[in-house]
């Protein structure tokens, strides 16, 4: 046991508690879910440039000996989120899962080998598009590409103003992809088209089930992470075989609705990494 357990923040809500009570009770049990950007990695202009915030790792090699898994969970590739995060080959991260594209990837620490499915040809067809709908849009140059493999996505940070443009490419771009067999996942100044039938619900409740978990925590900060949520709060009403959760939420004023549903906010990725760190040590 740690000698500060008074660094662990303690969560606002009765299910909260429940939830935090039960990993520490059976750490060995537990799953911790995360989010990457916004939740481990601060949030930049560039997605290029984005890394895990300093100490994450060091937080992650104490935590995930002591768990039964630790997972990121994230729309980018997972094997960009292993290189930006620096996950690879880091002693203590063997129970370390990476499922990149909401869970449509795989990436285990254990063989650094990543699992992917073939690429959905409506990404193809999008892709191809994209460049002459934004043309066509008025949003100037401020609107730009990101390549994501199994999707694309389009972020509008760099405009002149970035919400109204945000706000004039939604539906043009979910007319698009509506045609192509995609949807489109909104997020802070970001509209991704991916295909449909995975999220980071399905992905979370997958991962729990295979690993016959008794408790989960999900750290998230974005509108993609309100479906691992949704997730953890199904678990915890299942009745007598119903899994205690934590719902974590990173930037508490910066998406709303993922505050209103969390059971513990933190300011920011760097808090996070406190709470991780602060949990390792209780464990």
């Amino acid at each position: 046991m740690g000698s500060h357990p008074e660094n662990l923040p303690s969560p606002t809500t009765p299910a909260g508690r429940e939830g935090l009570e039960a990993v520490l009770a059976r750490p060995d049990r537990a799953v911790v879910a995360l989010d990457f950007d916004g939740t481990l990695a601060d949030i930049v202009p560039d997605p290029e440039q984005a890394r895990a915030h300093p100490g994450t790792v060091e937080a992650l090699a104490a935590l995930a000996p002591k768990v039964a898994a630790v997972a990121v969970i994230t729309g980018r590739p997972a094997d960009v989120a292993v290189r930006f995060g620096g996950f690879a080959g880091v002693p203590g991260l063997e129970h370390l899962v990476v499922l990149g594209h909401y869970g449509a990837e795989r990436w285990d620490a254990v063989t650094g080998a990543v699992h992917a499915p073939a690429p959905h040809p409506g990404v193809t067809a999008v892709r191809a598009e994209l460049p002459s709908l934004l043309e066509k849009s008025g949003v100037g140059d401020g609107a730009w590409i990101e390549e994501k493999g199994q999707a694309v996505a389009v972020h509008t940070r760099r405009a002149e103003d970035p919400q109204a443009a945000f706000e004039a490419l939604r539906a043009p771009l979910g007319e698009l992809a509506a045609r192509h067999g995609l949807i489109v996942e909104p997020g802070r100044l970001v509209l991704e088209l991916r295909p449909p039938g995975m999220d980071k619900g399905v992905a979370l409740a997958r991962l729990v089930a295979e690993l016959d978990a008794e408790s989960v925590i999900y750290a998230g900060d974005d509108l993609g992470d309100l479906a691992a949520f949704a997730a953890v709060e199904k678990l915890r009403t299942g009745g007598a075989d119903g899994i205690p959760g934590l719902l974590v939420c990173s930037g508490s004023t910066e998406v709303p609705e993922l505050a209103a549903r969390a059971d513990l906010s933190v300011p920011g990725p760097a808090s996070v990494v406190e709470f991780l760190a602060a949990l390792a040590e209780r464990l």
